[in-house]
């Protein structure tokens, strides 16, 4: 499939699908083993890790339980209703005209379920939030004759013997839809428009190159456009740090905002507004699922966007391999210590892209699918939700994990400002105060609240030498993934990431023991909507690393200059790693093989050894229709290769087994229902 479209807007959680670059939680590389590193945040000046200061209270900290004031929502410009798509009845025709199903099939052609694929809202039905079961929730099936029907009730008739409809000025019900020049969205958009035609409705495809649609200062950004066809990707916590930005009245981006903002259809409906900035205040999961189940009853009834269809990621398996579970998004090696086929000893994947190095500065997938084999995984998104694997349990209010403290700061100090940007405070600056309202600070002390989570592992983790992890391979952890000196260029294909987005929001770290830390977040929290560099503050911003390991001349590896690691072969060809595998040879250009970690902490892996074949894209197809490989992830086989390869037929015969998984990310088209 091509993925040249698949491109984040302003570094958003949601609005991307999984491109090497790209999970919702970037700067977790190394802990869910996610494929790439974000864009650089601001260079930042490395906070030291000594313990926490106790938190500078004022006559009473605020209570984590009680229901949050709902902070003031900023002016919403004022915007001339969409001639056209600024009626409802409109909206709600289009998507009545449209057959979601058929769409599906525009794209997986051999795909015998399409209705599965079929989206209604845009929260998943897998996501606790998902409120598909309301009373007031609105469905649109395909139904032509009732979408014709809305069309003449909203003044656009078709005379007789006329191709498409007019109004009663004589102006044509055309529309233009921009979209992205990849292929796959041009099947699905051309289906569409012939759809669009049969009811009457002219639709002129408009596609533009990716970085013009994503871009800063163009596409959606600046909502130029009149329909537009993307791609959204549903973060893995509740969802509202994502709703807040691409629904909130303030979220529309305008000239008087600076073009801020991903409520790109300029969608601005008063109860979801104050659903939305009443969970943006919270931490409390009730607060953000009501307000996400309030948003998508909403949706459905107004239809600023309508949600199309959720991409497929396909892998291709031989019909023994026992235990394969690819979660939505992240990496499918996360449980590869359970895998296996009856009567073997080593299981064999294919990849048709060979990484640098398997650590977490290269961002390509296949890195990071080898990097989970090393490294294991903290945690991993499944279920609409994160699953702890080496973290112990979630931080939350509920256990402990999570307080919430007040903070006196005062000009000049580094905070979190109202838009979630860190920011040396200066009179004028807009902040979240003390109850979480919206406050204009104008000098002096105030009280801001700051969030103190705990990240406890796991017992029993160690080193594939055998030594147990201790606290100061999280330190490394942390100055390895936060220290500016780590930026540059670098020997590799990529250059070395600036430090991660969550380093600059860090004020302090405390190094507990050899299975936990606490890290006190800069003060500002503003609940989910902050979320802290868009990763969910209830995730490990760092993990570890094996400060112990030696290196050739001697030293241990937390004692060598960063800078000097990416031309040691124990970084790069023989790392340690905690996780269920280690790498025992790298031969360039062919492959790899691991063997088992007899330290894992969860047991012995099923399956002895796992050997990595690098092929060529038409190499790793035929090796896989020969059973000479057990597995083809979704980067090395794409839906075209269903039909070219036979592989429905293949599966009939049981040479092969398709695992299909609906992903997080769904196809949408969004109506600009105003005029900026």
């Amino acid at each position: 499939m091509d993925r040249t479209d698949r491109c984040p807007l302003k570094g958003s959680v949601g609005m991307f699908t999984r491109m090497p670059g790209l999970f919702t939680v970037i700067a977790l590389c190394w802990l869910v083993a996610c494929q790439s590193i974000a864009a650089p945040a601001p260079t930042a000046t490395l906070p030291a890790p000594t313990a926490l200061p106790p938190p500078v209270r004022t006559a009473a900290s605020p209570s984590p339980t009680a229901t949050p004031a709902i902070p003031p929502a900023s002016p919403t410009p004022e915007f001339a209703p969409h001639p056209i798509l600024g009626d409802q009845r409109v909206r709600q025709a289009l998507a009545l005209c449209t057959d979601r199903a058929a769409l599906v099939r525009s794209v997986y052609p051999w795909l015998d379920e399409s209705e599965t694929l079929v989206a209604d809202s845009i929260v998943p039905p897998r996501h606790p939030a998902y409120a598909g079961d309301a009373a007031d929730f609105t469905r649109y099936p395909f139904d032509a004759q009732q979408g014709m029907t809305l069309l003449e009730q909203a003044g656009w008739k078709l005379a007789s013997g006329a191709a498409y409809r007019t109004n009663a000025s004589g102006d044509e019900l055309a529309l233009t839809l921009t979209t992205t020049e990849s292929s796959f969205r041009r099947a699905w958009s051309e289906a569409w428009v012939e759809q669009m035609a049969a009811c009457g409705v002219h639709i002129l495809l408009d596609p533009q190159s990716a970085e013009w649609l994503f871009g800063a200062e163009s596409g959606l950004s600046r909502r130029d456009f009149e329909l537009a066809a993307f791609a959204w990707q549903a973060g893995f916590d509740f969802g509202t740090l994502d709703a807040f930005a691409r629904y909130a009245c303030e979220q529309v981006p305008s000239l008087d905002n600076g073009w801020q903002g991903q409520n790109f259809s300029g969608w601005c409906n008063p109860t979801v507004d104050a659903a939305l900035q009443e969970a943006a205040a919270s931490l409390e999961q009730p607060v953000q699922l009501r307000a996400l189940q309030r948003l998508q009853v909403e949706h459905t009834r107004e239809l600023p966007e309508l949600p199309l269809f959720y991409r497929l990621d396909l892998f291709a398996a031989n019909p023994g391999l026992e235990n394969f579970d690819p979660p939505e998004d992240g990496m499918h090696t996360w449980n590869a210590a359970q895998w296996r086929i009856p009567g073997r000893d080593t299981i064999i994947i294919g990849e048709d892209g060979e990484p640098a190095a398997p650590l977490w500065f290269e961002p390509a997938y296949v890195a990071g699918v080898i990097r989970t084999l090393i490294m294991g995984s903290d945690v991993v998104p499944r279920a609409g939700a994160y699953q702890p694997v080496m973290l112990k349990e979630l931080p939350s209010l509920d256990n402990g994990g999570v307080t919430l403290e007040l903070a006196t700061v005062r000009e000049g100090d580094r905070v979190v400002d109202w838009r979630g940007e860190v920011v040396e405070l200066q009179p004028g600056a807009l902040v979240a105060d003390a109850d979480g309202l919206r406050h204009a600070y104008a000098g002096g002390e105030i009280a801001m609240r700051q969030l103190i989570v705990t990240y406890q592992f796991v017992d029993g983790l160690a080193w594939s030498d055998g030594e147990p992890v201790s606290a100061a391979d999280y330190e490394l952890g942390y100055r390895a993934l936060c220290d500016p000196a780590v930026r540059g260029e670098g020997p590799f294909s990529v250059n070395m990431p600036d430090p991660a987005p969550a380093c600059d929001r860090i004020a302090a770290v405390e190094f507990l023991n050899d299975a936990a830390y606490r890290v006190a977040w800069l003060p500002g929290f503003t609940g989910a909507r902050l979320g802290y560099a868009d990763l969910p503050y209830f995730l490990p911003p760092f993990s570890r690393l094996p400060a112990h390991q030696a290196v050739s001349d001697g030293r241990k590896l937390a004692e060598t200059p960063f800078r000097e690691w990416f031309g040691l072969d124990e970084v790069l060809k023989s790392p340690l790693g905690a996780g269920p595998y280690v790498l025992k040879n790298w031969t360039y250009g062919q492959g790899m093989l691991l063997e088992a970690n007899p330290h894992y902490f969860a047991g012995p892996p099923a399956t002895p050894r796992i050997e990595i074949r690098f092929l060529e894209h038409e190499q790793a197809l035929r090796a896989l229709a020969a059973g000479q490989v057990d597995l083809l992830d979704w980067e090395t086989i794409g839906p075209q290769d269903v039909e070219a390869f036979q592989l429905v037929q293949a599966q009939q015969e049981g040479r092969v087994r398709l695992v299909r998984r609906p992903a997080n990310t769904w196809e949408l088209l969004s109506f600009k229902l105003r005029l900026p």
